[in-house]
This record gives C-alpha cells, sequence and structure tokens, in this order.
C-alpha cells in the first residue's frame, strides 16, 4: 500500500504543475485586457461613484454633499422625461433594427450567399456615428433635404422629422437602425451558418413548412446570437449621444433630450459634476438590472443544441 501511496505522489505533483503552468498562461494572455478593463473602466467607475457624493463644478475644490444628488435627481422631472425619452429611442430602435436584421439574414442565406452582397449589407456600419448623423441631417432637411423630395415624387407629404418634436426621436431610431442593421444581420447570418442543414432536411422529409422551420429550428437555435444583439444594442442605444450631439442637441424643445445628453448637459454646460455623476450611477445601476433581466428571461446559460 505505501509503494501505490510513493507512486502515486510524481504524477500527481505533475499534474498540479501543469495545470498551474495552464492558469498562468491564460492570465498572461487576458492581462491586457483585464489591464484596460480595470484602467478604463473599474477605476473611473468608482470615481464617478466618489464624485457623484459631491457639489463639484470643475472649477474649485469638490464639497462633501452625501446622498443630496441622489435625492435631488429622484425629484428631478426633467431627468425622468430624459429617461422617457430614452426609452421611446430604444422602444424605436431595437424592435426595428433586430427584426429587420434578421430578415436579411435569413434572405441572404436562403437567396443569395455573395460575399458582395454581404459587403454591401455591412457596409453603413463602417461609417463613424457623427457621419452618419451629418449625413442624414442633410438628407431629411425640410427645406433643402432629398429624402422630402422624394416623398413628393411618389405623392406623399413632406415631413419636418428631426426639426419635429414628434418625429425626431422616430428619425435619430432610423438613424441607427440604418447604420446598425447591416451588423445585426451579419451577426444572424453567422448564427444561421452554424445551425446543421440536416436539421431542416428532416423537417422538410418531414412535410414541415418554411415558417414551421424558422419557428422550430431557426429561431430557437438563434437564441444564443439573439441574447449577444439585444444586450449588446439595448445597452448602446441607452447611451446614445454623438448622433444627437450632432444633429438636434437635445431638441427641439427638448423632445431629443436623451439621459447621457442630459447628464453631459450637467457636467459642461451648467458645472454640475457631482448631480451628472449621480444621474450616470443610476444609469450604469439601471443598465446591470436590465442585462440580468435579459440574460434570465433569454436563458442564455442553456443551449438548445445540446
Amino acid at each position: 500500500m505505501a509503494s501505490k501511496t510513493i507512486a502515486a505522489g510524481p504524477p500527481r505533483t505533475a499534474s498540479l504543475s501543469t495545470r498551474w503552468r495552464e492558469a498562468m498562461t491564460g492570465y498572461l494572455f487576458i492581462a491586457p485586457a483585464l489591464a484596460g478593463l480595470l484602467l478604463f473602466f473599474a477605476f473611473p467607475t468608482i470615481r464617478a461613484l466618489q464624485i457623484s457624493l459631491t457639489d463639484w463644478n470643475l472649477m474649485r475644490p469638490a464639497e462633501w454633499v452625501g446622498f443630496e444628488n441622489y435625492a435631488r435627481l429622484f425629484a428631478d422631472g426633467t431627468f425622468w422625461e430624459s429617461l422617457r425619452i430614452t426609452l421611446a429611442y430604444v422602444a424605436w430602435n431595437i424592435p426595428v433594427q433586430t427584426l429587420l436584421g434578421l430578415l436579411i439574414a435569413v434572405l441572404a442565406d436562403r437567396l443569395a450567399k455573395s460575399v458582395w452582397l454581404r459587403a454591401v449589407i455591412i457596409a453603413p456600419y463602417l461609417i463613424s456615428n457623427v457621419v452618419a448623423g451629418l449625413v442624414w441631417m442633410l438628407m431629411l432637411d425640410p427645406l433643402i433635404g432629398i429624402t422630402n423630395n422624394f416623398l413628393t415624387l411618389i405623392g406623399l407629404p413632406p415631413q419636418t422629422f428631426m426639426a419635429s418634436p414628434d418625429q425626431a426621436v422616430v428619425s435619430l431610431a432610423g438613424i441607427s437602425v440604418w447604420r446598425h442593421v447591416g451588423f445585426t444581420a451579419l451577426l444572424f447570418y453567422a448564427g444561421l451558418q452554424s445551425i446543421p442543414k440536416d436539421l431542416y432536411e428532416a423537417a422538410r422529409l418531414d412535410g414541415a413548412s418554411e415558417f414551421a422551420m424558422f419557428r422550430l429550428i431557426t429561431l430557437p437555435l438563434l437564441r444564443p446570437v439573439l441574447v449577444f444583439v439585444l444586450v449588446t444594442s439595448v445597452i448602446g442605444s441607452f447611451q446614445v449621444f454623438d448622433v444627437i450631439a450632432v444633429t438636434t442637441q437635445g431638441g427641439p424643445a427638448g423632445s431629443t433630450r436623451a439621459i447621457l445628453w442630459y447628464i453631459y448637459e450637467h457636467a459642461f454646460q451648467l458645472g454640475g459634476m457631482g448631480y451628472a455623476s449621480a444621474m450616470s450611477m443610476v444609469l450604469f445601476v439601471a443598465l446591470i438590472g436590465v442585462t440580468l433581466a435579459q440574460l434570465r428571461f433569454l436563458r442564455a446559460d442553456q443551449s438548445d443544441l445540446a
């Protein structure tokens, strides 16, 4: 018995040594990303939390006020209005972008698998948000924009688009859909390639229709991609800023004053860095809650291919 125990010792030590080397190799690979995460995300978040407990206008030393900024925030009607505007933007942007991207991906997979077609689909995503905003601001201009010329040509009345409080949020969401739908479609297209084709062949032999195969095979097996698309696009939509900055700047009449633009106004235009930091922390917590809810609802930790 003793000899067996002694003989089992070296392999176990070697196994532990191998696992330790593999772990260290893994840590070395993630070290640059971890350093960036700590430097550009974790530290600024902690610093923002500290600033949110102060009254600071960037010109004088910060004055400790505790939770006064948070109490003021929950009584701020403009903050809740900016949150409502942000939710309206998300409600227009996400469903249209997701459904249209899925439709384009399915059509590209079934009808045309050309590389050039995928290049055309992804092209708008290669344009920055600022450039896209400026281009569409000119195209949607009520007086000189080409969009109203086209509407008049086909017999529809001209629209005011971003110059109207009723249409501004929808117009901004349309710009976002135009820019991001190609990337969303490409993600769905990549997910479609990972679905085993023999599942469709078996379903056809059983007499399943195209819609039935889409509902019972495609959608369930695309769930991991759908989770990624929804989580990232919702987080990005809540943080809309650059398109607003180059087009409406919160107008007209505050109709596009999204939450991030309201934070910017208080931080750099009104000199309320402490109050702006408090709003950013509330937004941070809200996004964590929304993300966790999406992951749980969409069962992100489960796979239908298992």
